[in-house]
């Protein structure tokens, strides 16, 4: 009789742990969703910029079409990415074309000068610098998942709950390009 009360209690310890750790990882599953969620919000306003600062600068330099088109292509990209593979493969080909759309205003100081484009220059260089710690969050935070799902005794259950690993918003071989926010010279 009392070996079958020390069976239940062991069960009764072992569903009680699975419990703990299940929501332990819903917890930090949430967490990255939110993260990649702040990373959206920044990057849509990115977006949502572009076309103003394009706009800017093609009043003072309409034959440099290509960098233009290239900067609205590859916004266009950007906004149809999914998942954080995705997103950070078209939002680095976003960067350097926005980079060399900021470089214009170098060969043309009257676009340099202009207060519309000073402002939204500056806007950009401030969006950067929040997509680069909201990349900085999100990353940590699938560092925590991912530690946890591989941690014991919670990778016991992990993969039968369907907890998978999360790939890191990954800026790749144009780390380097990215790692600083564009240059703004006025």
């Amino acid at each position: 009789m009392s070996s079958g009360w020390i069976v239940l209690g062991i069960i009764v310890i072992l569903v009680l742990f699975a419990f703990g750790a299940y929501n332990r990882l819903v917890a930090l599953r949430q967490r990255v969703d939110q993260a990649f969620a702040d990373i959206d919000v920044q990057l849509k306003q990115r977006h949502d910029l572009i076309p103003n600062l394009v706009e800017t600068v093609k009043g003072y330099a309409a034959h440099e079409r290509g960098t233009l088109d290239e900067v609205i292509k590859a916004r266009n990209m950007a906004m149809s990415a999914q998942g954080p593979a995705q997103v950070s493969a078209a939002e680095t080909q976003l960067t350097g074309a926005l980079g060399r759309l900021i470089a214009l205003s170098e060969a043309y100081p009257d676009l340099k000068a202009n207060t519309n484009f000073q402002q939204l220059a500056g806007e950009l260089s401030d969006l950067e610098n929040k997509i680069a710690a909201s990349r900085r969050f999100f990353n940590n935070a699938v560092q925590e998942y991912n530690t946890g799902i591989q941690q014991m005794p919670a990778a016991l259950f992990a993969g039968m709950f369907g907890f998978t690993r999360k790939d890191f918003f990954d800026l790749g071989a144009s780390r380097a390009e990215v790692e600083v926010a564009p240059s703004v010279k006025f």
